[in-house]
């Protein structure tokens, strides 16, 4: 019998997920552990439309999640499932993972615009976005990352995270400019009391916490700040996720690719 998992993406995602490993014969519950909202402040909406008009002179728009697709098409006042093409003819759509690819789909961007890692990449990261996306580079391009930002900062412009942030610095190094757009929020959900009962017992009753975010990671220990994790088991799908729930004290912390396939085999293999 598989264990039982909480999947803790956010809330829209986490839905998804578990509806998919249900299907599988998998007894998984979603926990969102980060919340997402749409910018709301002035500043970010300007700096969205502006985004939205100098699109024409960008090489690639580089969407940092499915959160960033929605959120950016969102801002030009589109309906949600609505087809809205980039418009610009040779303008390239990047996207680190296949969920935000499809995100991309959903949102009316031709499949043959979009480009990612390869389907059988080791992860689904800006690192392997950029053996991709590498030849498109040349000196004088403009490419613009559409990011989100930690709730309650500033629209100031901030690190991007250690993936984004070394893709930034390889564009940089190919001569083109890298310009930045928070289409979104990121921080803790509000945690009722059942939540958080659900956490502390899945703590130590042999439930797998499925984490795909270091961030969420970070929330849970924020909202539980004297629990033990030495007795908690977690299935990571990046290493630097697997380097925080380490961090954090979890006794079993085990690795898979972001792919549907793959996370229940590696489930099931726990069982």
């Amino acid at each position: 019998m598989p264990p039982r998992v909480l999947v803790t993406r956010p809330a829209r995602e986490a839905a998804a997920w578990t509806e998919q490993l249900r299907a599988h014969g998998i007894p998984a519950f979603a926990l969102p552990l980060i919340a997402v909202r749409a910018c709301r402040d002035p500043a970010s909406h300007a700096a969205l439309a502006q985004a939205w008009e100098q699109l024409p002179r960008y090489r690639a728009v580089m969407f940092v999640s499915a959160n960033a697709v929605r959120c950016f098409f969102a801002s030009k006042g589109a309906p949600e499932h609505t087809p809205t093409a980039l418009e610009a003819p040779f303008l390239r759509a990047w996207a680190p993972g296949p969920g935000t690819a499809r995100a991309l789909r959903a949102a009316g961007v031709a499949a043959a615009q979009i480009d990612g890692p390869a389907p059988d990449a080791v992860q689904f990261d800006s690192e392997a976005l950029w053996q991709q996306v590498a030849p498109q580079v040349r000196p004088g391009d403009r490419i613009l990352v559409v990011r989100g930002r930690a709730a309650g900062a500033s629209a100031a412009p901030q690190a991007l995270g250690q993936g984004r942030d070394w893709l930034a610095r390889q564009i940089a190094a190919a001569g083109a400019q890298v310009d930045f757009v928070v289409a979104y929020e990121r921080g803790a959900p509000r945690f009722t009391p059942t939540d958080l009962a659900l956490a502390r017992q899945a703590a130590h009753d042999g439930t797998l916490w499925l984490l795909s975010s270091s961030e969420a990671v970070a929330c849970l220990r924020e909202a539980l700040p004297g629990q033990t994790w030495d007795q908690a088991r977690a299935l990571s799908t990046h290493p630097r996720i697997a380097e925080a729930a380490h961090a954090a004290g979890f006794g079993q912390v085990h690795a898979c690719r972001p792919a549907l396939e793959e996370v229940v085999a590696s489930i099931e293999s726990l069982a």
